[in-house]
């Protein structure tokens, strides 16, 4: 795994290069290949921090983490995307994710919204699903939260 760069960025240091590459990818999964329409830039990128894998400049797994008060009442882990399924990629940026929330934030707990067949993903890092399934932008979710030690 070491030809892949870890990169922890607040949307500030991003250069116009990095977030091109990460909406490209975001987009490329949650609305083109997914057949979502939704608001993919819902202006809460700026107040996170961008965590992503990059490898020879494109980014290959990625996700945001944002104080709380943004999406829930804790920090929060969104747009958790992976370019190649099946590598380890998810899991590692997803482990990044969670140290950012609590070297950034001072995270107690991370709150997230999977989509239910990503479950079990989410489960392996230890979070727990917190609701019934719910839609959101025509996809089936649900609440999940990971306790912090």
């Amino acid at each position: 795994m070491s030809e892949y760069r870890l990169h922890v960025k607040p949307f500030e240091a991003l250069t116009p290069y990095e977030l091109y590459a990460i909406l490209r990818l975001r987009v490329d999964v949650f609305v083109v290949e997914q057949r979502c329409i939704y608001p993919e830039l819902d202006g809460l990128d700026e107040g996170a921090v961008h965590v992503w894998l990059e490898k020879n400049g494109e980014v290959m797994a990625y996700l945001r983490v944002m104080d709380r008060g943004t999406e829930s009442d804790e920090v929060s882990i969104g747009r958790v995307v992976s370019k190649n399924r099946g590598l380890g990629l998810g899991m590692r940026v997803l482990r990044a994710g969670i140290r950012a929330a609590k070297e950034r934030f001072q995270a107690e707990n991370v709150y997230l919204e999977a989509q239910t067949y990503a479950v079990p993903f989410y489960e392996k890092a230890g979070f727990e699903v917190h609701s019934e399934p719910f839609d959101l932008d025509g996809i089936e979710h649900v609440r999940m939260l990971l306790r912090l030690p």
